[in-house]
């Protein structure tokens, strides 16, 4: 048996006026997706553990089936795995976004949709002046970067940018956590004992961020390239903003997870992903065109999660762009992107997989709400459905936050969907 889940990440939304208070997968056109609802099984998933911040870090590795009280270490320390960088015990990596700041807000956590060849121009001559034996800029794609601090404190408190559009920067600067203002933590090495360092405290490390992003403004204004987005009337990527602080974090793989995983991949344009599927012990597929924005290569997305399902048991396909649509607040894109991946990647793997004679096993849903009108994540249930040929279908006749309510899996939390999934057999 083999196992496909296609994930539109922040594609669930609200009920929204303009569109007659429907939600967004309701006012679509998605056939495929409500063919799959229709002969499949149906429920919602809680998918954001008590406590934790809705992320895409946190619910993506809650779909895989792990527990983030036991694994998680923050969004930087994935985006490190991703691009191949190995964290050693003494490091602290943070997701570095390259944003946009005017009239002393943020406004965009994209630096304006920046591409990676002038994300990497622009990270690079940080690290040229910002960058010591202590503190390193890493590339990523497009504004998502990396900063490693050796012996930084990860008991800091973040504002990641996607939460705070139009909100002043100034108030949403780093803070030490409570309680941790004058600790100095032990390093402990890839053994779990301690090394005899120690780290710097909470508020140490709180103040060297915020140098960092103060001495970035000044750089990064003054910088060619942003000269030029101003004089065009664009926004520049004027600031630099770190946040998802982490240490290496000590994860199973799927396949000591799940005996029926032997073998898998992940696809996905966004570094975060592709390091939780690095820990999970998948192997990474890189699609040419994968953008992570609606423009990203459907196709070709689709065409290699069918090659590598066709060799593996597992495939993990990941789909970005509903939740850059939703934290812009575009309603239209947003309902594009939607129905892109309905007609380009279900459709297509739907149809090829109905043939084999293997029976194939698909889920569909996304991590978590990114509603147009609030812009942000929200930890609320998602809709999901199951399907393979010969399941028993429940009575729902579409695929959205609505009728999934009464789907025969109800409401599923964390682990839950992942252990169903893997446990379900043809009738």
């Amino acid at each position: 048996m083999k196992h496909i889940i296609i994930l539109g990440d922040g594609m669930a939304d609200h009920a929204v006026d303009r569109l007659g208070g429907k939600t967004l997968l309701q006012a679509a056109d998605t056939p495929w997706m409500d063919r799959l609802a229709r002969e499949g099984r149906c429920g919602r998933l809680m998918t954001i553990p008590e406590g934790f911040h809705p992320g895409s870090e946190v619910a993506n590795t809650a779909i895989l089936g792990y527990d983030l009280n036991k694994v998680y270490e923050g969004r930087g320390p994935l985006e490190a795995a991703s691009i191949g960088y190995d964290l050693a015990p003494e490091d602290l990596a943070m997701r570095c976004n390259l944003i946009t700041l005017g009239n002393g807000k943020i406004l965009t956590h994209n630096g304006g949709n920046l591409s990676t060849k002038n994300g990497d121009v622009l990270i690079n001559y940080l690290n040229s002046k910002l960058g010591t034996d202590q503190i390193r800029f890493i590339t990523g794609i497009q504004y998502r970067h990396l900063l490693v601090i050796k012996r930084a404190s990860k008991h800091v408190v973040c504002a990641p940018p996607h939460d705070h559009p139009n909100e002043e920067w100034q108030s949403l600067l780093v803070k030490s956590e409570k309680g941790w203002e004058d600790v100095h933590e032990p390093i402990m090495g890839s053994d779990g004992k301690p090394t005899g360092e120690t780290r710097m405290s909470g508020q140490e490390t709180a103040d060297l961020l915020n140098d960092l992003i103060m001495k970035s403004q000044e750089l990064l204004a003054s910088h060619p390239f942003n000269r030029e987005k101003e004089r065009k009337g664009e926004r520049p990527a004027n600031s630099i903003w770190p946040w998802g602080g982490g240490y290496r974090p000590n994860m199973q793989t799927l396949m000591q997870l799940y005996s029926q995983v032997r073998t898998g991949s992940v696809i996905s344009a966004v570094d975060l992903i592709r390091g939780i599927g690095h820990y999970a012990g998948l192997d990474i597929i890189k699609v040419p065109g994968a953008t992570g924005m609606a423009d990203t290569n459907y196709e070709g997305k689709a065409e290699a999660a069918l090659k590598a399902l066709k060799k593996q048991d597992f495939v993990y396909l990941h789909l970005e762009a509903s939740d850059e649509a939703g934290h812009d607040g575009d309603l239209e894109l947003k309902l594009r992107t939607i129905e892109y991946l309905d007609k380009r990647i279900v459709k297509p793997i739907y149809n090829e997989v109905k043939t084999w004679d293997e029976t194939v096993y698909i889920a569909v849903l996304p991590d978590h709400p990114t509603p147009v009108e609030v812009r942000t994540h929200v930890s609320e249930p998602v809709p999901f459905l199951f399907w393979h040929r010969g399941i028993e279908p429940d009575a729902v006749q579409q695929y959205n936050e609505v009728a999934c309510v009464s789907g025969s899996y109800g409401l599923l939390r964390l682990n839950e969907f992942m252990d169903s999934f893997m446990k379900i057999n043809v009738s």
